[in-house]
């Protein structure tokens, strides 16, 4: 535990020292929602009707713009490698800079999603389903990501490769997440859709940090 806090602490303070990828991260987000009823137009039924597939898809991109910065900057200084070699399970060490990336980047993007829903005039009683499924969904992407990210490290190309390969997986959590804010914002009982998104993250908890563990051993042989 003393291990994953210190992991956990470094990480955060590297991230405030480099604010702006995270600023990029929101930027991204922010800029790309807005773009949005310049392209379809400023017509409210349209705009409520796509608001939760808007976010959720915004929010899924930007949180990949940063994936790479999990693992790569640690093996680039050769950090991962004594990390890899600490008296501590590397499941744990993945684990803690996992919930490092998720506090940097993902929080950021659930604390906006609110805001940027009235600008696409989503139903109010979608607003806290909203939040509630990213807060369900976007650590479910980070682990996910954490095991694309761990994969590619150190291969060429690796932001294009771990699109390609997380994408398809993001998949479930994407649908699940729009309609239960879609369903909230209609009035229809969402609980088993935030169900399966607890399972969802659960399985995920479980299985990516061991996952990325063993594509992290892989790459440093």
């Amino acid at each position: 535990m003393g291990l994953f806090l210190s992991v956990l602490g470094r990480d955060l303070r590297l991230a405030l020292r480099q604010s702006s990828d995270s600023l990029i991260v929101v930027g991204f987000f922010v800029v790309t929602v807005v773009l949005f009823p310049f392209g379809v137009g400023p017509e409210v039924s349209v705009l409520e009707r796509i608001s939760a597939g808007v976010l959720w898809v915004t929010a899924l991109l930007a949180s990949m713009l940063s994936l790479d910065r999990i693992f790569q900057q640690d093996y680039e200084d050769g950090s991962l490698d004594l990390l890899t070699r600490a008296p501590a399970p590397l499941t744990g060490i993945v684990l803690a800079k996992i919930l490092a990336h998720w506090l940097t980047t993902a929080l950021p993007l659930v604390v906006a999603a609110p805001v940027l829903a009235v600008l696409l005039q989503m139903s109010p009683e979608g607003f806290s389903a909203l939040v509630a499924a990213l807060l369900l969904g976007t650590p479910t992407l980070s682990l996910i990501g954490a095991v694309g990210a761990a994969l590619v490290l150190g291969a060429r190309r690796g932001g294009v490769l771990v699109s390609l390969l997380i994408l398809p997986l993001y998949v479930p959590v994407l649908i699940f997440g729009v309609s239960a804010v879609d369903g909230a914002a209609s009035g229809f009982a969402v609980a088993s859709q935030f169900q399966i998104m607890g399972a969802i993250l659960l399985v995920s908890l479980v299985v990516c940090p061991l996952a990325a563990a063993m594509a992290l051993r892989q790459a440093l042989e």
